[in-house]
């Protein structure tokens, strides 16, 4: 079987109407492909793109991209953007750039990142996303971890390169921007050439996709994927999300992180789908919604912190006729958000979780429409051999024991897996052990193989003798009517080694006060088991948080042991489980 011949098969699963017969589809298409001797030789772009999409759909649109500030779109087929990407490739090379360079890109969203992305794909070419937030000293880690070999920034974006080229003493062979800058080469130059270009003859495993990750739990590592492992792997995201030939899929992210490439790039240019853009500066829920709106979008992927800004705006007022598939991803979603996006688009939101070292591993495919249990991340996704494994390594066969997610690899290594933390041998000896890939993420399934997820590792609070997932906690507080959004850690405490802390975001027309605070401990009585009830709330203003979006609970962690270092005994607008002598009980 060709290559081609595995993507059509998707696409034709992905249109069928009868959700169960999907479901049974997708599990046999996956056992074929994990079974599957791939061939040494893979581009995805020329193979794909261009031998499949560009042929058999070339005047599709294959991006429309929008700019929510000024008004401005424009459109792209695939002929169209097959032809930028080739132009982009040929200047490249023109200028001593060989396969196997990298290619830095801190651009926003834009045009440009799609043909850039491509370009890369077809070359051989290994892209580095890099955010636009990016500050120099992170830069600085980043080019002296892996020095760049072609830039591509946007003009303020150059301009902070240009501080860490110049601390770090590094020279890349090419250097484009979006506009004007002196020492630089004005993208535009590329329209001078040829729409048609060679592809790069690309190993199977060569890495093509170098993603820093977002560092919720220390410094950013390098994540290799390889020129399966992701235009491949992600198959896996196509049918978990269930986009289909001529769909209109949108994603809300960030080009500098690697939920950009899961969906706003591979999962619908997999399929012959067409991929939208959104450009703007501050994420503005009316506009963005209009616009989702305005290009009729089909599929609609979001993170959590979107759908809680967009509950919370006049939704009946936006015309979602076209809108078939909600999808979150990144961190779980609270049961009331979902409940109020269905009331006004009658689409449930459907949560899958996976990795920058991964694609899809764990969701609720289009199948689960109906049948989802709120709260619950899904199933796993055929592709990966997903097993829970406690402490000590041993597989968890019972319902309801929270364990350590894992890939089990002894039966096939799920294609869709990262190849390596690239330069870091001892990370790979952490995650990777007998026969197993640990996420560093615990969940429990229950007695009908719903997933329910519990935290990272490092989050899960260790109080006396309990283990406290912090979502369960924030998912209790965030069904309060006054809470916009909670983050929950370990603080530490001499006698119980940590308590159950909670930040607490407050929605507009609430303060914080001790008679909120009382009504939030109670409500959480209510709602959670006794020891899993938050010690302690704080209200705040802000969380520190990824630019993905997820809470940097590490941050909020080292706050805590710094505080309790410092002898603070009580910070702003925080309050304590045993200031309220009428609860149930005044002890820690």
């Amino acid at each position: 079987m060709e290559m081609k011949d595995y993507y059509k098969r998707v696409m034709e699963l992905n249109q069928m109407a009868d959700l169960e017969a999907r479901d049974k589809a997708a599990k046999e298409f996956f056992d074929d492909l994990n079974k599957a001797q791939l061939p040494e030789y893979f581009n995805w772009a020329q193979e794909i793109f261009e031998g499949l999409h560009v042929k058999e759909r070339g005047e599709q649109d294959a991006l429309i991209w929008s700019n929510l500030e000024t008004g401005e779109d424009k459109r792209y087929t695939y002929v169209e953007l097959a032809a930028n990407a080739n132009k982009a490739l040929n200047f490249i090379r023109k200028n001593g750039v060989n396969q196997g360079d990298n290619v830095y890109m801190m651009i926003p969203i834009v045009p440009e990142t799609w043909f850039a992305s491509l370009a890369a794909i077809k070359g051989g070419l290994i892209i580095v996303p890099t955010a636009t937030t990016m500050t120099a000293k992170e830069l600085e880690f980043r080019f002296e971890t892996y020095p760049p070999d072609v830039i591509i920034a946007d003009e303020a974006s150059a301009a902070v390169m240009d501080d860490t080229l110049k601390a770090t003493g590094k020279e890349p062979k090419v250097k484009l921007v979006l506009g004007n800058r002196d020492g630089w080469t004005s993208y535009s130059v590329i329209d001078n050439e040829s729409p048609e270009a060679e592809g790069a003859k690309i190993k199977k495993d060569d890495i093509l996709f170098c993603f820093f990750t977002s560092g919720t739990t220390g410094l950013p590592k390098r994540v290799g994927h390889s020129a399966t492992s992701y235009p491949l792997g992600h198959l896996s995201t196509s049918v978990m999300i269930g986009v289909a030939p001529g769909d209109i899929h949108h994603n809300l992210s960030a080009p500098g992180w690697a939920k950009w490439a899961w969906s706003s790039f591979f999962a619908p240019l997999n399929v012959g789908a067409t991929a939208t853009g959104f450009f703007f500066k501050a994420l503005d829920g009316n506009k963005y919604l209009e616009a989702i709106s305005k290009y009729k979008v089909n599929i609609f992927c979001a993170p959590p912190t979107a759908w809680r800004m967009f509950i919370n705006l006049d939704l009946g007022k936006f015309d979602f006729s076209a809108l078939k598939y909600s999808v979150s991803a990144g961190e779980p979603l609270n049961p009331e958000v979902i409940n109020q996006w269905k009331k006004y688009t009658n689409t449930e939101i459907r949560d899958f979780y996976g990795q920058t070292e991964s694609t899809a591993m764990i969701g609720n495919g289009p199948w689960m429409e109906g049948k989802m249990r709120f709260g619950s991340f899904g199933r796993p996704s055929y592709m990966y051999d997903i097993v829970l494994v406690d402490d000590e390594g041993n597989e968890i066969d019972k319902p309801d024991e929270t364990g350590h997610i894992c890939v089990r690899l002894s039966r096939w290594r799920a294609i869709g897996l990262f190849t390596e933390y690239i330069g870091n041998p001892e990370k790979m000896k952490e995650v990777f052990v007998g026969d197993y890939y640990y996420t560093g993420d615990r969940a429990y399934f229950d007695k009908d193989n719903y997933w329910w997820f519990v935290g990272r590792a490092d989050d899960v609070i260790k109080s006396s003798d309990y283990r406290v997932g912090p979502f369960e906690v924030e998912s209790a507080l965030v069904e309060h009517v006054a809470v916009a959004e909670a983050a929950v850690v370990g603080s530490p405490d001499p006698h119980r080694y940590q308590l159950v802390k909670a930040y607490v975001i407050l929605n507009e027309g609430y303060t914080p006060s001790k008679e909120l605070a009382l009504e939030l401990f109670k409500h959480t009585i209510s709602a959670l088991a006794k020891f899993k009830i938050p010690r302690i709330i704080q209200f705040v203003d802000e969380l520190p948080k990824t630019i993905s979006g997820k809470i940097r609970r590490i941050e909020l962690r080292e706050q805590e042991i710094k505080k309790k270092e410092q002898g603070v005994e009580r910070g702003e607008n925080e309050y304590f489980y045993w200031d309220f002598p009428e609860l149930s009980s005044k002890k820690k």
